[in-house]
């Protein structure tokens, strides 16, 4: 989802191409802090007006102990023969992409099955790019950045903003926007009117009306997608998009995958891991979900996240000698919590028609928990609206999170979001089973406990049901894969890294102290040296690296 500031913009194809042209960008503006560079990363929110996973992020580079890393030695992934596939599967497997100039980059499709297990019938287009390697390429990097229903392409065009020189160097790095999202074939759900009332309405609503609104609100966004996109609704599982990412694999000539995933993105590769183990080279997997929790434990431990992010910001606000929201990290959370309280009872008036509501003050607080570098427009956010009554820029946080423009949303990542998590977690709770879920959840997280236990209901009304059940991820037989997590990261908490470093049979861990979400181009030279030398030359994080 867009944030602001935007990436980098990109030129539409040359007249004549018949590839889809690019998204272009909003104009940049400033950032708060020169050193911020807008570029978009996936995360997971399971709270979001009860969804499920959401939002974005921005890279903060700005930590000024931060210096340019050294290039690694250049070691390229051995070569190896390419790796059979099955027959049934060959017309896909066999395809040769057709790379057109695209701006600076390079775009073509990837055709891939609907279902795979009928390969020989509907054909899905994937849209990808490719940013070539700037010197002594050792090969390409597939990268994802999250959500899901971020765009790989958006990400992968950011190119040595977002990667690095080294990785931009060495890398032809290759993002492909998942089935059903952005420029490849895309999934229509909700339209403006639609989504604005999801997102707006009670994440923990007070009333049985109130909870029979959530979920008819939730069967109408169910089946708009059924109703607008057929059968693709039914198929845009994380299973069948790391099927799509061996088909890439293969078209880009590679006998082993080199991947880097951002929040969601680490449960794509660990995915793909499990699918493809013999088929996997250097992984990354950073800012990682753990894959064996069930959707109550892991909207309880994200929540639990989110809490201490919000308590990270408070202490800092605090410790600065002049903190509106009080003199001590409880009194601050407390005028928070009236807050929302308030904003549930009576909405704030915004200067538009969309007053700011709990649910979108909620995720316009969760917005800035994601860089430190956003603090003060939280701080400014949080006085306009409890001062002077004002939620308008509480509103514009929330927008950005959401990628809601003037005129609408800027992409489908939020119809995305709701129908992959919803055929990836068929295990949410009933609503009418929630209350006796929110002690414990209170417990984990004071503020927030109320919205994340709602979210464990959020697709028990979808009306596709896949029957999957995510369990502990191994996969047996691949090579070393290295999961990075940090130690206050608000979405994906660093238990997540920490479980998931230990469940793969060959995962390393790398643990970066401090705030915000992900570790790697973050700001820490430590982690950056690391996972550089490994994607480049193929040397292991040091075990257990602190960084």
């Amino acid at each position: 989802m867009s944030m602001t500031p935007p990436g980098p913009p990109l030129e539409p194809p040359p007249p004549g191409s018949d590839l889809p042209p690019l998204p272009s960008a909003e104009p940049r503006r400033a950032p708060r802090n020169a050193a911020l560079v807008g570029l978009l990363v996936g995360v997971l929110v399971f709270a979001v007006a009860a969804a499920g996973f959401a939002s974005w992020k921005l890279v903060d580079n700005s930590d000024p102990k931060a210096a340019p890393s050294p290039s690694p030695a250049i070691t390229p992934t051995p070569s190896e023969p390419m790796p059979s596939t099955p027959t049934s599967l060959d017309r896909f497997y066999g395809q040769k992409l057709d790379w057109r100039k695209c701006g600076r980059d390079f775009c073509t499709h990837l055709e891939v099955p609907l279902d795979y297990a009928n390969p020989s019938g509907k054909t899905l287009e994937l849209a990808v790019l490719k940013v070539p390697a700037q010197s002594q390429r050792i090969g390409s990097l597939v990268v994802n950045p999250g959500g899901p229903g971020g765009s790989g392409i958006s990400y992968a065009a950011a190119g040595s903003l977002q990667f690095g020189s080294v990785l931009s160097d060495h890398f032809d790095i290759v993002g492909f926007d998942p089935r059903g999202v952005g420029l490849s074939d895309p999934l229509k759900c909700l339209g403006t009117q639609g989504l604005d009332r999801v997102l707006a309405y009670d994440p923990d609503p007070d009333t049985p009306a109130e909870v029979a609104g959530m979920d008819q609100l939730m069967t109408e966004f169910g089946q708009s997608c059924l109703d607008n996109s057929g059968d693709l609704a039914k198929h845009v599982s994380t299973k069948e998009a790391a099927k799509d990412m061996d088909v890439l694999r293969a078209a880009l000539g590679e006998a082993k995958l080199d991947y880097l995933g951002a929040s969601y993105g680490t449960f794509l590769g660990a995915t793909y891991a499990e699918e493809f183990p013999t088929h996997v080279g250097r992984f990354v997997l950073d800012g990682a979900v753990d894959p064996a929790l069930s959707n109550t434990e892991l909207s309880k431990q994200q929540g639990q996240g989110f809490e201490t992010a919000l308590r990270a910001y408070l202490k800092d606000c605090v410790d600065s000698g002049d903190c509106f929201l009080g003199r001590t990290v409880d009194q601050g959370l407390a005028r928070i919590k009236k807050l929302l309280d308030d904003a549930d009872a009576k909405p704030l008036s915004t200067g538009t028609d969309r007053p700011l509501t709990e649910g979108l003050a909620l995720t316009g607080i969760f917005l800035p928990l994601y860089v430190k570098s956003f603090w003060p427009q939280l701080t400014s956010a949080l006085k306009d609206a409890i001062e002077g009554h004002d939620g308008k820029a509480l509103l514009d946080l929330s927008d950005q999170y959401a990628s809601r423009g003037p005129n609408g949303y800027t992409d489908n990542a939020m119809d995305v979001l709701y129908a992959v998590n919803c055929l990836d977690h068929d295990d949410y709770v009933e609503s009418k089973d929630v209350p006796k879920l929110i002690p414990s959840f209170e417990k984990a997280a004071p503020t927030f406990g109320r919205a994340f236990a709602y979210s464990t209901s959020s697709c028990s009304k979808w009306p596709i049901k896949s029957g999957e059940r995510t369990t502990a991820i191994h996969a047996k037989g691949a090579p070393t894969i290295v999961v990075v997590g940090t130690t206050r990261d608000p979405a994906t908490p660093l238990a997540w890294a920490q479980a998931l470093a230990k469940e793969l049979d060959s995962g390393t861990l790398i643990t970066r102290d401090g705030d915000g979400h992900t570790g790697f181009q973050q700001g820490n030279t430590c982690v950056n040296e690391a996972v550089e030398a490994w994607l480049v030359s193929g040397t292991k994080p040091k075990p257990d690296l602190h960084c």
